[in-house]
């Protein structure tokens, strides 16, 4: 090799120096956009481009391993990805109060984790000549609002979202393996005083229950939403627990399988909380993560509340 390329820096030429000097700014900057501590959210966030609707879903989707799913749910149900958003407001459902509000607080964006149109894939075929349904989807329409479902999302986000807004709620932190997501072991208490903690730390105001409110509880299986009779069940049997807390049941499973365990000896209990109630904090969650993440966006969580009343 020539003496000369191996002369040391401080003897090389100004413009050799100069051209190493340009060379290792671009390789310093190639090398921080590589590193996995830069996260494309930041990269995101340092521009001062307006977001679009379709910037803040891919933010959070970038967040999920798997993501973009090829199937799932978690489409647009109404405006598309190219609105600019104005502010942000998240919520179970988007009701119409919870529409109507956002339209008052200038939130043009609202994240809701359950569907918009009364169906599981928002399916609205069978709809077109609903009044409830056109006066909905008008609505939207009217006020150029996007409406983004989040629940496949946020349930495979690690920790999932809506486990961890709940358990943050319960002030269960300390008992909660995002691993064993459902299994918890807390301090021994009354299934009644753990009812009135449920009912307090959820702003819950009336749960169903089978058992007997003196009853030791202390292994706790929690399932927030409606996971459905054969999962609560295949879970039950697995981890033997003292109370299934679950979100929403199907009288003729869940209820059932827990009555005739009790009646064969078991020493098992039951509090449903009802599914808005129950996953209510994953749309607590989403805001905070929003914003953390997109902190120039105004951000909102609106309660969808549960519409049933008990007599």
């Amino acid at each position: 090799m020539n003496a000369k390329h191996n002369l040391p820096l401080f003897h090389q030429t100004p413009k050799r120096r100069k051209f190493i000097t340009d060379l290792g700014k671009v390789a310093g900057a190639a090398a921080f956009l590589s590193s996995p501590f830069v996260s494309m959210a930041n990269t995101s966030l340092a521009s001062n481009a307006p977001m679009t609707v379709g910037d803040v879903m891919d933010l959070f989707i970038a967040e999920i391993p798997e993501g973009p799913f090829k199937q799932t749910v978690d489409t647009l149900k109404a405006g598309n990805r190219d609105i600019e958003v104005t502010g942000i407001a998240t919520s179970m459902f988007a009701t119409l109060d919870v529409i109507q509000q956002a339209i008052e607080m200038k939130a043009n964006f609202i994240i809701a984790h359950e569907p918009t149109y009364y169906n599981h894939l928002d399916d609205t075929n069978w709809l077109k000549g609903d009044e409830v349904y056109q006066y909905k989807a008008e609505l939207l329409k009217k006020n150029n609002m996007a409406v983004w479902r989040n629940h496949d999302y946020i349930h495979t986000h690690f920790p999932d979202g809506v486990q961890t807004g709940v358990v943050k709620k319960l002030g269960w932190e300390e008992y909660y393996n995002p691993k064993e997501r459902n299994r918890y072991q807390i301090p021994a208490t009354s299934l009644k005083d753990l009812i009135d903690h449920v009912k307090e730390s959820l702003g819950i105001d009336t749960v169903r229950y089978i058992g007997d409110l003196s009853q030791s509880c202390q292994k706790v299986l929690l399932m927030p939403g409606a996971s459905g009779g054969k999962r609560q069940i295949e879970m039950i049997s697995k981890e033997k627990p003292d109370v299934l807390i679950c979100g929403e049941i199907s009288e003729w499973e869940t209820a059932e399988y827990v009555r005739d365990a009790r009646i064969k000896g078991e020493n098992l209990s039951l509090v449903v909380m009802g599914h808005i109630d129950s996953e209510e904090p994953g749309s607590e969650f989403m805001a905070e993560w929003l914003q953390k993440n997109v902190p120039d966006i105004k951000v909102t969580h609106i309660p969808a509340k549960n519409p049933l009343s008990f007599y």
